[in-house]
């Protein structure tokens, strides 16, 4: 009797990033498949699994505490394991992956993942890095059996930045939607802004950062109250938080806008939202759009690069506005206030999210079947 494949993930994360809801959900869904999966990390990083977790998921902890020097862990491993294939996910891990399949004598399949647009990234760095970067995703990428990305938007910017050839990148839909997830869409929410008869709430969430653009959000409600008696709560915590505070002091919107913090499960709130409002300049997918339409939830978003398009472009209601646009955006936010998209429309827009579907697409991007049985 043949041993089943087994899939190893080498990962490191924060612990509260978009890559650490990819592991927490699709690692158990590939061992719920047949699949033997390992998770190796780095210590002190991310990602943490439940601790109900199926029994043929194994986490292995290297004692290395950086990604680079974790190598000889890596090919240890991978000498002694000999999974069949090896998944990757961010830039730094991807390259010391790279490295161990280039170095080991063990074959595995090798599949690396870019979760962010890749351009819109490089542009933010100085022009040292932005080279030095660029070169080492050429170079070495190629290496790689196999590139995978969250949208057909990352996926061609991907092709177009790097110069790889766009039929070795494959866009894979993140596995959001859960059994797990929807059971905490129903958990009590004891928050005051949220009881019956108060005004309604409009929401954001994510890293307070460049990046998500919470300033233009503030800006477009600011121009939003003077028509609609509404409140906006941004959930997230970030170094941008500061500038966040003064910009809601200049406005005058103290008592109309809050900073909760991070919140470890932020589905209630997105449930018993009456808008949520993606306000990033650049995105890989944007999971918490799914997340929100999978609520039922009517969004808005930035048409920013890559993903919000593929995902609300075709429903029947304008929901995208240019990114850094507050005056289109507060426009586009009265609209679905007075005039929400039908929940059918949102959760039809959002099926490939669902974990069966988007499990099947990973282990089809590995080269698996979609179970082993």
């Amino acid at each position: 009797m043949h041993s089943r494949p087994r899939i190893a993930c080498f990962l490191a994360t924060s612990g509260h990033s978009g890559v650490d809801r990819l592991a927490q959900n699709l690692l158990p869904g590939m061992a719920q498949a047949g699949y033997p999966v390992d998770l190796l990390k780095i210590g002190n990083h991310g990602p943490n699994l439940d601790p109900q977790r199926p029994d043929n998921l194994r986490v292995i902890e290297f004692n290395a505490r950086h990604v680079y020097t974790a190598l000889p862990e890596l090919l240890r491993y991978l000498k002694r394991t000999r999974p069949e294939v090896l998944l990757t996910d961010k830039d730094r891990v991807n390259r010391t992956a790279i490295l161990a399949h280039a170095l080991g004598g063990a074959k595995f399949r090798l599949v690396v993942r870019s979760g962010t647009t890749v351009s819109a990234n490089l542009a933010s760095r100085s022009p040292l890095d932005r080279f030095i970067q660029r070169n080492s995703m050429r170079y070495l990428y190629r290496r790689a059996d196999a590139i995978l990305t969250p949208s057909r938007g990352s996926a061609d910017d991907f092709a177009e930045t790097i110069g790889t050839p766009r039929e070795r990148i494959t866009a894979v839909p993140s596995p959001i939607i859960t059994p797990s997830f929807l059971r905490q869409l129903d958990q009590p929410l004891d928050h005051p802004w949220f009881r019956a008869g108060e005004p309604p709430v409009i929401l954001g969430a994510g890293e307070l950062c460049r990046r998500k653009d919470f300033t233009t959000l503030i800006r477009a409600f600011a121009l939003l109250v003077d028509s609609h008696d509404c409140r906006l709560m941004i959930l997230g915590k970030g170094r941008a938080r500061e500038r966040l505070e003064q910009e809601i002091r200049r406005l005058g919107l103290e008592d109309r806008v809050a900073l909760p913090g991070f919140v470890a499960t932020p589905y209630p709130y997105m449930k018993q939202a009456s808008l949520f409002v993606l306000s990033s300049l650049w995105e890989g997918m944007g999971n918490v759009l799914v997340e929100a339409m999978a609520a039922g939830t009517p969004v808005v978003s930035t048409d920013c690069p890559s993903g919000p398009a593929e995902l609300l472009g075709g429903l029947s209601a304008d929901l995208l506005v240019p990114p850094g646009d507050a005056a289109a955006m507060a426009r586009t936010m009265a609209g679905q206030l007075d005039n929400p998209l039908p929940k059918s429309e949102l959760l039809g827009a959002v099926e490939a999210y669902r974990l069966e579907n988007s499990v099947a697409g990973y282990l089809a991007a590995m080269g698996l079947p979609a179970t082993t049985s």
